[in-house]
């Protein structure tokens, strides 16, 4: 069974920093992609950042150079780090993996940028 189970969420200031983690379980975790997405208030489920069995990393153009996605597969954990943060990063993070065709989602970890 497949779960993912985000963390690190939370109130912080503008210009402040954050670091969410996902821990995964059921999976073998080193031989899948996985992926951040965010779904801010009114607004489609976007992807953030994602990165690859290797290491290979992309991110949305609104968070290139601030975001920066890794992952320990020893620790089967994806962490996303935000830094310079904005009210429009206000969102509910999500992790995500594609196993055979179907997406598996985490609860989500809520991140709120406000003064």
């Amino acid at each position: 069974q497949v779960q993912l189970v985000e963390s690190g969420g939370g109130l912080v200031q503008p210009g402040g920093s954050l670091r969410l983690s996902c821990a995964a379980s059921g999976i073998i975790f080193s031989i899948y992609a996985m992926g951040w997405y965010r779904q801010g208030p009114g607004k489609q489920r976007e992807l953030v950042a994602a990165i690859t069995k290797g290491g290979s990393t992309n991110y949305a153009d609104s968070v290139k150079g601030r975001f920066t996605i890794s992952r320990d597969n020893a620790k089967n954990t994806v962490y996303l780090q935000m830094n310079r943060l904005n009210p429009e990063d206000t969102a509910v993070y999500y992790c995500n993996v594609r196993l055979g065709g179907n997406d598996y989602w985490g609860k989500g970890t809520l991140v709120t940028v406000s003064s």
